[in-house]
């Protein structure tokens, strides 16, 4: 159980029992549960603080969660992390009130902070040419560095050619890997699985990356992508990688991963593939997630057309 329960007090009992439920029943990935044990072990401290006990939920009230929500905000917490911890508990209460241990479920008609819209930072496509060439023409000359930087290629070429979350591309095992059909069976949010097609770059940078794998990878791991020292690749080396590229592309920015996803959804669009389309590459289950990627796209074609169309006067 995750070590955030440890301020958790009377309630950790309820709480463990919530997030085996989320896992079990709702396929919850391991880095949604650390984060909900986190939220939840927050609330009880603060509840905790005002005389009220999350291990009796039938005491507490609507006015319990919004006080939480503004204590929050006084502490400059993110908008968006206080959605994710407002939704902790709604998944919370809701468990309880399924269970027949609370009457309603008090976070429900609490109101979502209202969001700051902020999109990763997409790269132009000169740019994730870069990214992804420049590195080659420079290629070390020593054997290991060569083979990380296989590595790190290969994984660029996912994320930018397929489109792939980095929990995703991470999650990756080399029996996912399907390179003569030039598919990947990525198992996404909720555990729902979906083929994801390869571009040419892709098939031959894994293929590459394949070869050299056994080299680094511990025996009897399954991870397509492991660090330095044979184990599954995690979220922070990843970011390295990413970085590095940059670097090493001579950028100017420095993006993170899902920056590179961004780019594809963003390129995409802009040459013209259709909303429905880019949904079922990027794994969305709803439309209006994979919406907000025409507004970027929009807004590059306009700046696109201010600094090119001699009678737009923004030039």
């Amino acid at each position: 159980m995750p070590s955030s329960l440890d301020g958790a007090g009377k309630a950790r009992p309820l709480i463990e029992a919530f997030l085996a439920w989320l896992a079990v029943q709702k396929g919850a990935a391991e880095a949604t549960q650390k984060a909900y044990a986190a939220d939840l072990t927050q609330l009880a401290v603060f509840l905790h603080e005002q005389g009220a006990d999350l291990a009796r939920p039938g005491e507490i009230s609507r006015k319990h969660i919004q006080a939480f929500l503004v204590w929050l905000f006084r502490k400059g917490t993110a908008k968006s992390s206080m959605a994710r911890k407002l939704a902790a508990a709604r998944s919370f209460f809701r468990f309880l009130q399924r269970s027949g241990q609370v009457g309603e479920n008090v976070a429900a008609a609490v109101r979502n902070p209202r969001q700051e819209r902020h999109h990763p930072r997409a790269l132009n496509v000169d740019e994730t040419f870069a990214l992804l060439d420049a590195p080659r023409a420079d290629a070390p000359t020593d054997a290991h560095k060569a083979r990380l930087l296989c590595r790190d290629l290969a994984l660029a070429e996912l994320l930018y050619g397929s489109g792939l979350r980095i929990s995703e591309a991470l999650g990756l095992d080399v029996d996912d890997v399907q390179l003569t059909s030039r598919v990947l069976r990525v198992m996404g949010k909720g555990s729902r699985e979906r083929l994801a097609p390869l571009s040419d770059t892709s098939c031959s940078s894994l293929a590459a990356w394949l070869d050299e794998r056994p080299l680094l990878a511990l025996p009897e791991e399954a991870a397509l992508f492991v660090g330095a020292r044979g184990a599954r690749l995690n979220r922070r080396e990843a970011a390295r990688i990413i970085a590095r590229l940059c670097r090493r592309a001579g950028l100017d920015v420095t993006v993170s991963p899902h920056s590179l996803r961004h780019s594809f959804a963003t390129h995409l669009l802009t040459a013209g593939a259709d909303l429905r389309s880019v949904q079922e590459l990027l794994g969305h289950r709803r439309l209006t997630t994979t919406q907000r990627y025409t507004q970027v796209s929009l807004e590059h074609l306009v700046q696109a057309y201010d600094q090119a169309h001699p009678r737009s006067g923004k030039k």
